[in-house]
């Protein structure tokens, strides 16, 4: 389950803000297998508050700069993190924005840690849907 928090650098208007979150979700299901229907984002409309350095690591970044930090389940190896980032970047190229202007950090959490409504531990006891039946 993950919760995705999408920062946007410059104003755009609600249907590009909604194909970043649909671009942004595909490669979630496409890179990571989380099920299509697993969706919460957020996206931020706060504009003249993102600070950013244009270039750091020698990266040069722009205005169109998107910020994604992702709240996943804890247990995905290195290999699917750099296969998500690649997708997310590739998938973002789709709606018109380059591969430097995609900033993606995870934050990974225990699964007892989530609660999906009802005041219930939903995974506390579980393998969540994604992963029941794998070892």
């Amino acid at each position: 389950m993950p919760l995705v928090t999408l920062t946007l650098k410059r104003e755009r208007p609600a249907p590009e803000r909604r194909a970043i979150a649909d671009a942004v979700h595909a490669a979630l299901v496409e890179s990571i297998g989380i099920p299509p229907d697993d969706r919460f984002h957020v996206v931020s409309h706060q504009f003249d508050d993102v600070i950013y350095d244009p270039g750091y690591l020698g990266i040069a970044r722009s205005d169109d700069l998107v910020m994604i930090q992702v709240h996943l389940s804890t247990g995905r190896s290195v290999a699917q993190k750099k296969a998500l980032f690649e997708a997310i970047a590739k998938s973002l190229g789709g709606v018109g924005i380059r591969p430097e202007d995609v900033f993606v950090t995870l934050v990974e959490i225990a699964r007892e840690n989530w609660s999906f409504g009802h005041g219930i531990a939903q995974y506390a006891d579980a393998a969540p849907p994604h992963l029941a039946g794998r070892a």
